[in-house]
């Protein structure tokens, strides 16, 4: 959604994934993060009403992903110790059970081993 805090990086991931026609897939917790960003004040009910109309359309690209058993399992092999944050590991868990790579800045994530882009 051109955020300036995006990475060039992760920004040109999501340009290709778009441009091969692949889908980007956004676990659902990130919904209920969003939710809490919101509460917080750091970031705007405008930019989650903007994703929210980005998810719906058909056509688009992103795509919700729920949280499954498989994902849940998958949560088994994420660290506790180095990210101890449920919500995080659930969405590193995610990126696991899914063999995908993760788009975050997350420093703890990104250190955890999984792939991910930034």
């Amino acid at each position: 959604m051109d955020d300036p805090r995006l990475s060039g990086v992760a920004a040109q991931a999501f340009d290709e994934a778009t441009s091969a026609g692949q889908r980007i897939y956004v676990p659902s917790i990130c919904i209920v993060e969003a939710t809490y960003l919101i509460e917080k004040g750091r970031i705007s009910e405008q930019a989650f009403f903007a994703f929210e109309s980005v998810v719906a359309d058909p056509d688009s690209p992103i795509r919700l992903i729920e949280l499954t058993f498989a994902i849940a399992k998958a949560v088994r092999k994420v660290s506790r110790e180095a990210i101890p944050d449920m919500p995080d590991r659930i969405i590193t868990a995610t990126a696991i059970a899914l063999g995908l790579p993760l788009i975050t800045c997350d420093s703890k994530i990104r250190a955890s081993g999984v792939t991910t882009i930034w």
